[in-house]
């Protein structure tokens, strides 16, 4: 019997020595030479690379044969496993980098669960790392990407910088808890079916994600039943834990703040950086969030930001010449990738910054085909235009598409210089009533349309301007409002109306919850029927050349529709709440002391 426990024992240190091997074999892969469009490479893409904890991260290299020193590190860490990733590492290397591209634990050839957000900060630290203990490394790294691909970068400066990290280019950064999967409080229901898209396989899974009928009819079988919001995946007949995980955060609490950086953790951040968004980005709202704080928390920062016309993949890459029926200025019309590769030059090599980077603050001007420089984002404008809300009709008509589709004419009410705090305009919405929602986009969704999609909103605008003016920076305000619940969301939108009375769609909706417009750390509940001041502060950045005879209008309205959550006012947690909570309709009464800032160059 002693003699088979000692064969057992034998056994077991035999395996574990050949799974070690196994495994230090897949680490220490050996490159292949590669021939490609008439170069030549060292390529490795089966690489496992060991984590503090254990896990496996999968990694590609390539080199090119003709560099003979050590040589800078370009990586690009994502969670979006393709075939053509390994592209990425072949162009940094013939701009004449090493090439790395490495995959969320659990994506690729890693072993583990597939984890997104958790475990990116130490993971992508770790592959730093082990860049810095391979003989091609000089212990230079810059990475760059955009949305998940931006969230890392800025995760893996949560513990400490890297001395080896010299640089990121984070594009329309993705900030949880933030600005995903929920914004200013208010989930966004497109996130759902992003968690099968991810988890379901070592790659993406296309299939599912790309099935647009299934996930909008889940959306409106929700909306019609009006079950409560954590139960979408009971609808689905699919479970989905991650997206359910987060609905137990409503508020940026300590899950949230373990996996990205927050308030001092942006003071420790020295190494320069270059940011790029748009206007029609909804990663925007991240990206801007990471550079306010890292000049607030450290005011000698060197963070250059980039934007323009762009969408949430044209701001990462190569814009669209023509982004929803809006064709955009020449002058706008530029490569960010060559861009971001211009600033690796920079950084790595002793070449002159990018040439359209003569600033920190470097945004376009629609309409007026120029680019402007400035030193930080409070020197964008050199003047407030402040309005406040009227209950007065503006006497301007305009063509209305309603939630139907059926098309009516409207009326705006007015923005006007003079303030009233006791008057007030009243909306009224009642969560019993599916029939018809509240839902506020231009038109068919273009930036351009002849019409102003109203729902059960109000639209309120300005007098005709008599000269042109430029609309540079974000809005700001206060609305004033008291509603018979504890709580609403809302929504404000913001257009051009021109002389000839088309809209011109000038940023992406600011979506809001009352309750957490003050602090995103602690759910504040209104008193019911009790006057509250809610403050817009966080508005999507935009930059246009209105005309002359041209109006600015603001769309207001609370949200009631198929694409977010639904806040039934109860004070409960919203994911809870259902249609059974409906009960009185919301009455909101808009008052007419609430004040829009408008951030003009005159």
């Amino acid at each position: 019997m002693k003699f088979i426990q000692i064969l057992k024992v034998t056994f077991l240190l035999l395996l574990v020595a050949l799974v070690s091997c196994n495994s230090i074999k897949e680490e220490q892969q050996e490159p292949r030479e590669v021939s490609r469009k008439g170069k030549e490479y060292f390529v490795q893409d089966s690489i496992l690379i060991s984590t503090r904890d254990g896990a496996k991260i999968s990694a590609i290299i390539v080199r090119s044969k003709a560099e003979k020193e050590p040589q800078p590190a370009i990586l690009f860490h994502t969670i979006y496993t393709r075939k053509d990733d390994i592209n990425r590492a072949y162009e940094a290397a013939d701009k004449g980098y090493i090439g790395v591209v490495s995959y969320t634990r659990g994506k690729n050839l890693s072993p583990n669960k597939i984890t997104p957000y958790v475990h990116e900060g130490n993971d992508v630290y770790d592959v730093i790392d082990w860049i810095t203990e391979q003989e091609w490394s000089n212990d230079e790294v810059g990475m760059y990407g955009g949305s998940y691909v931006g969230f890392v970068q800025w995760a893996s400066m949560k513990e400490k910088v890297h001395p080896a990290l010299k640089t990121i280019v984070p594009s329309v950064a993705a900030a949880p808890g933030i600005a995903e999967p929920m914004e200013n409080g208010v989930y966004f229901n497109f996130h759902y079916p992003w968690w099968h898209y991810v988890t379901n396989n070592k790659t993406l899974d296309t299939v599912s994600y790309y099935n647009g009928k299934r996930w909008n009819d889940l959306y409106f079988d929700w909306y019609k039943k009006g079950v409560a919001y954590k139960n979408l995946d009971s609808l689905d007949s699919t479970p989905n834990p991650e997206f359910n995980q987060k609905l137990e955060h409503p508020t940026f609490d300590a899950y949230w703040k373990k996996m990205t950086l927050f308030k001092q953790d942006f003071s420790k951040i020295n190494i320069p950086i270059l940011s790029t968004t748009g206007y029609y980005d909804g990663g925007q709202f991240g990206t801007i969030h990471y550079l306010k704080s890292h000049y607030q928390y450290n005011t000698n920062a060197e963070h250059y930001l980039l934007i323009g016309p762009y969408s949430h993949f044209g701001a990462q890459e190569l814009p669209e010449k023509n982004i929803l029926g809006y064709t955009i200025d020449p002058i706008a019309q530029i490569n960010i990738k060559n861009l971001i590769f211009d600033w690796f030059d920079y950084i790595f090599k002793n070449a002159k910054k990018p040439v359209l980077l003569k600033n920190k603050i470097n945004y376009q001007v629609m309409g007026a085909n120029t680019w402007k420089h400035v030193s930080s984002l409070d020197k964008i404008t050199t003047d407030t235009l402040k309005v406040y809300l009227s209950k007065q009709r503006s006497g301007v008509a305009f063509k209305s598409t309603y939630n139907t589709g059926n098309m009516g004419v409207n009326e705006h009410f007015s923005l006007s210089n003079i303030s009233n705090e006791t008057s007030y305009i009243e909306q009224e919405i009642d969560f019993s009533d599916r029939s018809q929602f509240s839902w506020n986009l231009s038109g068919d969704r273009n930036i351009i349309t002849e019409t102003l999609t109203v729902g059960q909103g109000f639209s309120f605008v300005t007098e005709p301007f008599d000269e042109d003016l430029e609309l540079s920076g974000s809005v700001s305000g206060v609305l004033n409002v008291s509603i018979n619940k504890k709580d609403f969301d809302f929504n404000v939108l913001l257009f051009e109306q021109t002389a000839d009375g088309s809209f011109f769609s000038l940023t992406l909706p600011f979506t809001a919850r009352a309750s957490m417009s003050k602090d995103i750390e602690n759910r504040n509940l209104l008193t019911p029927n009790k006057k509250t001041s809610i403050p817009i502060h966080n508005f999507r950045m935009t930059s246009k050349k209105i005309k002359k005879g041209s109006r600015i209008v603001i769309l207001l309205n609370g949200i009631k529709h198929p694409f977010s959550q639904l806040n039934y006012g109860t004070g409960k947690d919203v994911s809870e709440e259902s249609i059974n909570d409906a009960e009185e309709p919301l009455k909101i009464k808009w008052y007419t002391d609430s004040y829009i800032h408008f951030p003009v160059n005159m």
